[in-house]
């Protein structure tokens, strides 16, 4: 009998496109196994583009809250559910106390918030010897004694394929007859992060690029979420709004088939710069050009062969900080010298 197995998933957008490496691999090991996410509902437009992935449940808990009982309770209604495994992707205590709920004999994670007893299958979280997230979740899903696979595979996110034309007519994108064929390019730009200043690339950095692509005949689509709509909003004004600002004006299953037809996609170290580099088979010729600031490229790469990392690895980097803590011309001196000459002509 094939195994159930319930992933108790991250709540980051980035996290949970990395996750699908594991769920790959546990389908290598089992071809047959059944995976259901547990996760934040935000998350689930990416577990629907997950081929692994058999059934997704919403948890209903604000981010942050312990809401024991609550758990206790979404816990027990999972204990017919047919589950002989749950894997934890997150370190939190609270994370760990549904599947012990519901009373699945086999949770697997790392120690985490000294979780004893809540996880009986501990595994040992050796950060040097682990160093990508990516890498963390898929030891999760190999025997304890088992080696890291010599490749990991990469995610990749499927999108249906009239979906991104009726979105891309809604929204004023044009490509000739909606004809993949046609010469015209589209440019995207990712210039939100949610977690801070020191990973945003400048607007203004943005803008120069957009004006370029313009220039040179190029339709350009700015992504991001509410949070981004003043970021999105600077660089458009700076092109003459010339862009198609998407800002706040999409879902993000929807942003995603609309990333699907972009032919180069420009991001900061977020989770759309993840989403990118796992719609990077939509089409042969997609490029992703990643820009790294405080954070390190090789603790969260995009998880794409072909994927352009520029990264300046100055001193005071990675710092991991949200907001740079330097003053004048060292301030976020490692985004800022990282010019829009250069990001233009990778394009």
């Amino acid at each position: 009998m094939a195994d159930k197995i319930l992933v108790l998933g991250p709540a980051w957008v980035g996290d949970m496109v990395l996750a699908q490496s594991l769920f790959k691999i546990l389908k290598i090991k089992q071809p047959d196994c059944i995976i259901d996410v547990a996760a934040p509902a935000w998350t689930l437009p990416l577990l629907e583009r997950m081929p692994e992935v058999s059934g997704k449940i919403a948890l209903p808990f604000k981010h942050g809250e312990l809401a024991f009982w609550q758990r206790i309770q979404f816990g027990k209604s999972l204990k017919n559910a047919g589950y002989s495994q749950a894997i934890i992707l997150t370190n939190s205590f609270k994370s760990a106390l549904l599947p012990w709920a519901a009373g699945i004999a086999k949770r697997t994670s790392f120690l985490g918030e000294m979780r004893y007893g809540l996880i009986n299958d501990i595994r040992p979280l050796d950060k040097a010897k682990l160093k990508k997230t990516v890498e963390r979740f898929v030891t999760l899903g190999i025997d304890k004694d088992a080696s890291l696979p010599k490749a990991i595979p990469n995610p990749h996110l499927n999108s249906a394929p009239e979906a991104p034309w009726i979105l891309a007519s809604k929204h004023g994108i044009l490509k000739k007859n909606n004809n993949l064929n046609d010469k015209s390019k589209i440019l995207g730009l990712c210039p939100g992060a949610e977690y801070g200043e020191a990973k945003r690339w400048p607007a203004e950095y943005y803008a120069e690029v957009a004006n370029e692509a313009l220039k040179n005949g190029w339709q350009v689509l700015l992504f991001g979420s509410d949070k981004d709509v003043p970021v999105t909003s600077q660089i458009n004004r700076l092109t003459q709004n010339q862009c198609v600002d998407l800002g706040g004006k999409t879902k993000l299953g929807e942003a995603i088939d609309l990333m699907s037809i972009c032919d180069t996609l420009i991001s900061n170290d977020s989770g759309l710069m993840h989403v990118a580099a796992a719609l990077s088979k939509e089409a042969g010729n997609k490029k992703l050009i990643a820009i790294f600031g405080s954070s390190d490229p090789y603790h969260t790469p995009p998880m794409q062969s072909d994927a352009m990392i520029e990264y300046l690895g100055i001193s005071c980097s990675p710092c991991f900080k949200r907001e740079c803590p330097l003053k004048g011309e060292a301030h976020l001196a490692c985004l800022k010298n990282i010019t829009p000459q250069l990001i233009a002509s990778k394009i």
